[in-house]
């Protein structure tokens, strides 16, 4: 499971709001449980725009951003660290 959420498409015919809500708002509830619980998805390539205080679970093969697999996060010299 993903943490991250993009909406699905809403539907056009009102009698389908409830269960396109219900969907929506488990898919919700399980990208949030995921953050609570401290998943990171694996990355397999540096975001295009870091800031200072992003954090992300390189793969070390496609993104190596130093020192191999492992949780990085991002400082304010512009550079990764590995946790």
């Amino acid at each position: 499971m993903s943490i991250k959420y993009t909406k699905a498409p809403v539907p056009n015919k009102p009698e389908d709001l409830p269960a396109y809500l219900q969907s929506e708002l488990d898919r919700i509830s399980a990208v949030v449980n995921n953050i609570a619980d401290g998943h990171f998805d694996t990355s397999n390539v540096e975001i295009t725009k870091p800031r200072a205080g992003d954090l992300r679970y390189a793969d070390g093969t496609n993104w190596n951003p130093g020192a191999g697999e492992g949780l990085y996060i991002y400082l304010s010299n512009g550079a990764w660290s590995k946790l």
